[in-house]
């Protein structure tokens, strides 16, 4: 996918802890005892996690498929540690079309894959989400962007 739409979903920092804490709500039941967070983009959310979950093993796994708003094929630059196990949270912040996915489904089987983003190609391959967002949207994600001046109305005739 290429940033060729004119949807844009922004996203504050404080909507995504609260979207990621709404993630770990939906996943008190279960019995993790590590996370794999897949860099860059599930890096602050696998840390809300591990607070809000109190799991104290975190590893990452380093891939990339994305130049800013370009897709490419997926490379892993480093692999994660940790085994895979039922008792392991693989964490990203948004699922887009699945090939990070499908690979990380691939590595690790029976791992538990979560979101706190999905669109719609994505999202049969996440156990747990919290948001949909259509697929023609570029989210534009809190440290991806800076706070600005913002000139008053009359200023900007």
């Amino acid at each position: 996918m290429s940033l060729t739409t004119n949807k844009m979903f922004y996203v504050s920092w404080e909507a995504f802890h609260r979207a990621t804490k709404e993630l770990a709500k939906g996943l008190l039941n279960r019995d993790f005892d590590s996370i794999v967070a897949v860099s860059r983009g599930g890096l602050v959310p696998a840390a809300i996690l591990a607070r809000e979950l109190n799991i104290r093993v975190v590893d990452s796994i380093c891939v990339s498929s994305y130049d800013h708003d370009q897709q490419r094929e997926l490379k892993v630059l480093k692999d994660a540690a940790l085994a895979d196990s039922p008792r392991l949270l693989i964490v990203d912040d948004l699922v887009d079309t699945g090939e990070t996915a499908k690979a990380l489904r691939e590595h690790f089987p029976t791992a538990c894959f979560v979101t706190v983003y999905a669109k719609p190609q994505g999202k049969p391959l996440v156990d747990h989400y919290v948001t949909d967002i259509e697929q023609d949207t570029w989210i534009q994600l809190p440290w991806d962007m800076e706070l600005a001046y913002s000139a008053p109305l009359v200023d900007q005739k």
